[in-house]
Formats: C-alpha cells, structure tokens, sequence
C-alpha cells in the first residue's frame, strides 16, 4: 500500500482513499481496523458503505468517521477520540490527502502523551504531516494545549 505512515504500533494513516486491494493488503498486514474520514460528497473509488462491508469481508472493524476540512471542530476531533478508543488495533486512518488524518491521529496521540501543542506539530512534522495552512496548525495546537492541560488537572 502507497503512501500508509506508520505513526507507532497502533496507528497508522494513509494519504489516499482505498480500493478493495488495500483493504486486503491492510488484513494481511495486521491491522485490525479502518477508520474512514471521507465525507459522502467527496469522489472515491469506494462508497463509505462498500469500504465497510469489504472491510468487515476482510475481517476488519470498519469506521465511517466523515469530517470534512471545513469541519474540523473540537466536536468532530472528541467524537474520533471517543469512537476509535473501543476500535481493535492497530488502526488504519485515511482520507483524501492525509492532512485530516494525519490531524486528528497526532492530536489524540498528543494527548494521550502529554504533549504541548507544539510539540504535536513538530511531531507530525518529524513524521512526514504538515500543518498546510495556519489555521490548522494553529487549531491543533489550541485543541491539545486544551486538553492535555485538563487531562492534567
């Protein structure tokens, strides 16, 4: 599979929307399930709902998580939190680019390890994320600088 970035041993993302052989490649290599950020209106090779059903073919645990550029809110980043905790992993996390993806993985993995806002982007930079405009970079270091402080409270 083209274009996968292994974040750690439970997440990876992949920059691209994925056909029925990636899906097979993703079972054979592991993963446990995938988790689609890709909105209804956006062109794919795959509808959302025949990802899912190739996907649980395949024996994975399927997500359909759509959040689109314009909607990245703190709303749409608690309810993948929230969603991907009961998921089995490790998780295969894609979009149309890999910039929400990419995203909403460091933010949670941020959190989950204490990181500052800034040290996210920085990691996402290290592994290969951009934050592409300033206003994503600077909405990933708002939403962790807010809540890695009130997970620490």
């Amino acid at each position: 599979m083209q274009d996968l970035i292994r974040i750690n041993s439970h997440f990876a993302v992949a920059a691209l929307p994925l056909d029925r052989t990636d899906i097979q490649q993703a079972a054979q290599n592991g993963f446990g399930s995938i988790v689609n950020l890709r909105t209804t209106a956006e062109k794919q090779e795959l509808a959302p709902d025949a990802e899912g059903r190739i996907a649980k073919n395949q024996g994975l645990a399927y997500l359909h998580h759509p959040v689109s550029g314009d909607d990245l809110s703190e709303d749409a980043v608690e309810r993948f939190r929230q969603k991907i905790n009961s998921l089995p992993g490790p998780i295969l996390v894609h979009c149309a680019t890999g910039r929400r993806s990419g995203a909403l993985v460091m933010m949670h993995l941020a959190i989950e390890q204490g990181l500052s806002g800034e040290q996210a982007v920085e990691k996402a930079a290290y592994l290969g994320f951009e934050c592409d405009t300033p206003e994503l970079e600077a909405f990933v270091k708002h939403y962790v600088n807010g809540h890695t402080s009130a997970a620490a409270a």
